[in-house]
C-alpha cells in the first residue's frame, strides 16, 4: 500500500537501541548512525518526539553515548541493568517503548518504530486500528520479523543502503559522521528536522577489547 508523507504530519520515532545495535554489529561489524536513522525515517516531516531507549550499567561507560544522542536532538530513556544471582543480566525496554507509543498515539499522525522486533506487531495493530495513525518502521531487513514488515504501513530497510546508516564498518561499509545533514543535497530546511552538531562522533558505543563486559551487553542489557 502506497503511503503519503507530507511535511505537516506530526511524527514520533521510538528507537529500540539494542535491536539496531546488535543487528549492525552482527551483520556489518559496524555501529549505527542514529542521527541518520532519524533523518531518513522522518523524511522532512514535523518531528515531535525522538526517543531512544537505552541501558545503563554500573560503570556508566555509556554516558558519552547518551550525551551524543541528546546533542542530536534524540531524547534518552535510561534503564539500569539488573544483575541476578549467578551473574545473569536482564534489562529491556519493550514494554516501556510500547506504553510510550500508545500514550502519544493520539497526539501524532505517524509513529515510527526503529526496530525489527516482531514482538511489536500487536502494538502496530493497536495503534493503526485504535488511533488510526500511520505506523512505519526502519530496521535491518535481514534481521527483521517478516510479520512486522507486513504489519506496518511502510518499512525502510537499512540493508538496502547500509553505508547511509552505519559508522566504522570493518567489512567495507564507509564511516559516516553522526548528524541530520545526511548526504549532499539531501539536507533540506529546518522544518521537520532536528539541528545537530555534525562533528559529534561519540554516538558509537565503545570498542570491546575482548576482556570484561562486551559493550553490546551494556547497550542491550542481555
Amino acid at each position: 500500500m502506497a503511503i503519503i508523507k507530507h511535511k505537516s504530519q506530526r511524527v514520533g520515532i521510538f528507537i529500540d537501541t539494542q535491536n539496531l545495535y546488535h543487528s549492525a554489529k552482527n551483520l556489518y561489524k559496524a555501529k549505527v548512525n542514529f542521527g541518520q536513522i532519524v533523518k531518513e525515517a522522518v523524511a522532512g516531516r514535523n518531528l515531535i518526539r525522538a526517543i531512544a531507549y537505552v541501558i545503563r550499567t554500573e560503570s556508566e561507560d555509556e554516558k558519552g553515548f547518551f550525551e551524543a544522542l541528546n546533542k542530536l536532538g534524540i531524547e534518552t530513556k535510561v534503564k539500569d541493568i539488573r544483575v541476578f544471582a549467578g551473574g545473569a543480566k536482564k534489562a529491556d525496554w519493550d514494554i516501556g517503548m510500547a506504553i510510550d507509543a500508545v500514550a502519544m498515539g493520539q497526539k501524532l499522525d505517524t509513529i515510527i518504530l526503529a526496530t525489527g522486533d516482531g514482538d511489536f506487531v500487536p502494538l502496530v495493530e493497536y495503534l493503526k486500528y485504535t488511533y488510526g495513525v500511520q505506523v512505519e518502521a526502519i530496521a535491518f531487513g535481514k534481521s527483521s520479523s517478516g510479520q512486522l514488515r507486513e504489519a506496518v504501513d511502510d518499512f525502510i530497510d537499512i540493508c538496502e543502503d547500509p553505508r547511509n546508516y552505519l559508522i566504522g564498518s570493518r567489512s567495507g561499509v564507509g564511516r559516516y559522521i553522526p548528524g541530520f545533514g545526511g548526504k549532499s543535497g539531501n539536507g533540506g530546511g529546518k522544518e521537520g528536522r532536528v539541528d545537530a552538531d555534525t562533528s559529534v562522533e561519540t554516538t558509537e558505543a565503545p570498542e570491546w577489547d575482548g576482556e570484561g563486559e562486551d559493550p553490546a551487553i551494556k547497550m542491550s542489557g542481555e
